[in-house]
């Protein structure tokens, strides 16, 4: 499935206050880049952060769920985010640099 221009401009708008960064198409989705570091993606029009133990809390305490391959049936650390992050560029922002801190801590 392709992934909506409208959804990936309107998540570009909404992540403006965490800049710079720049996206990537991969794999039929989309990834988000900050120092080289994937921190983010959208997939089948859902967008997700990268996550550990340091934020998991933050996503299951709001009911989110990790990306599955179903191919693979292997997860991936990536989580949904919920809408109301989201619609919230100031919490987004605080969001995505949780992600940006896993994505540095866990680069090879």
């Amino acid at each position: 499935m392709a992934v909506k221009e409208e959804f990936v401009n309107y998540i570009n708008d909404q992540l403006s206050n965490f800049a710079p960064f720049e996206t990537k198409k991969m794999f039929g989705g989309i990834g988000f880049f900050k120092d080289g570091l994937m921190f983010a993606m959208i997939g089948g029009n859902t967008f997700r952060l990268k996550v550990d133990d340091s934020n998991q809390n933050d996503f299951e305490k709001r009911g989110m769920t990790p990306y599955q391959n179903d191919s693979k049936k292997k997860g991936m650390p990536y989580w949904e985010v919920p809408l109301e992050v989201i619609e919230d560029k100031t919490e987004l922002k605080k969001w995505a640099g949780k992600a940006f801190q896993v994505a540095t801590k866990t680069k090879k």
